[in-house]
């Protein structure tokens, strides 16, 4: 019997791996055979990482940060039959306008693949004159359909509900600089129909623990349950041999998501792994998705590792949760709705 409630939709195959052996100091453990991807996984790309995958058909979808040996990113597509061993198409996926004219993206990377309703939305990060988020649309994985920029620049790490909240669309991001932001907060917006953006409320500031203590983003889209939206997000701290990305998780108002009901104050997952600590960029774990199952419980996140690689991590949300509150630290600009 599961202590808390999943609202999400069956899994029949769901990725997993039984936890190991031995002493686990938070609730989440890695795939014994990580990476999955490796490098230089398809001709013209160097490494894949910071990917976003859900269930499609009896089968898995996936929307994969292809970083090409140019050095320039774009989205590729992925499948999948058990969600770990992925073929990516070798071309980059075509986005076309609201006409069908091509219309691509300088670059565009980090993405995140979230269904509402009955439409699949791709949501990354791009040049708009600066850093900002790109959008696009799908039904069927054939014809991906770019929409208008919801922000100006600066803008990253987007990430919308699985669901319209109060009516509307629900999106979480994280505001910064031209660069390699040294800062950061998640905030929310809402829109009636993906074009017109507002209700702007604060979410979480960066935390005060060293694994977050320089900025924070949005990761995975939240998983509705009934203890509220359970969101693993990232971490991330300065050292004297540069930025260390963690996981963190937390625990958001079911109608109020602005609203921060519970933050873990340690990391769900920080880079031990040779994979995570030794790459293109070190000392990264990145999370871009989840597939979780309500029957068992069990939820597969798939994070970025070291900008060169694509792990997975598995653990059940009663435990997840469990463990959020027990270390949970809140502050007022997490639990006030976010308004000023």
């Amino acid at each position: 019997m599961n202590k808390y409630t999943m609202i999400a939709p069956k899994i029949s195959k769901m990725p997993w791996q039984d936890a190991p052996e031995g002493n686990r100091n938070t609730p989440l453990w890695r795939y014994s055979e990580n990476p999955i991807i490796d490098r230089n996984p398809i001709p013209g790309v160097a490494r894949i990482f910071n990917s976003a995958v859900m269930p499609y058909g009896d089968a898995f979808i996936g929307v994969f940060r292809g970083e090409q040996t140019d050095g320039i990113p774009y989205i590729y597509l992925g499948r999948s039959q058990d969600g770990i061993h992925w073929d990516i198409e070798h071309e980059k996926i075509p986005f076309v306008d609201e006409e069908g004219k091509p219309f691509m993206p300088i670059y565009a990377y980090d993405p995140r693949l979230v269904k509402v309703e009955d439409t699949y939305y791709i949501i990354w990060c791009q040049d708009f004159w600066g850093a900002a988020i790109g959008m696009a649309k799908t039904t069927d994985f054939k014809t991906f359909v770019r929409l208008e920029n919801p922000f100006i620049p600066f803008n990253r790490n987007a990430v919308l509900f699985p669901r319209k909240i109060n009516g509307n669309f629900v999106l979480l991001s994280r505001p910064s600089d031209s660069g390699h932001t040294p800062f950061g907060d998640i905030f929310l917006s809402e829109s009636p129909d993906l074009v017109y953006w507002g209700k702007h409320r604060h979410v979480m500031s960066r935390g005060r623990e060293w694994w977050e203590s320089l900025k924070i983003g949005g990761g995975a889209a939240p998983i509705e349950t009934s203890e509220g939206w359970l969101t693993f997000y990232h971490g991330v701290s300065g050292t004297c041999n540069g930025y260390v990305y963690s996981i963190g998780g937390a625990i958001l108002d079911i109608n109020e998501p602005s609203k921060v009901l519970y933050r873990c104050d340690s990391w769900l997952l920080t880079p031990e792994k040779w994979y995570e600590e030794r790459g293109f960029v070190p000392n990264v774990v990145f999370p871009c998705a989840t597939i979780h199952d309500p029957d068992t419980n069990r939820i597969a996140i798939y994070y970025g590792a070291a900008d060169s690689y694509v792990g997975l991590a598995f653990g059940r949300m009663d435990e997840i949760i469990d463990y959020i509150k027990d270390h949970s630290q809140t502050t007022f600009d997490d639990t006030d709705i976010g308004r000023r």
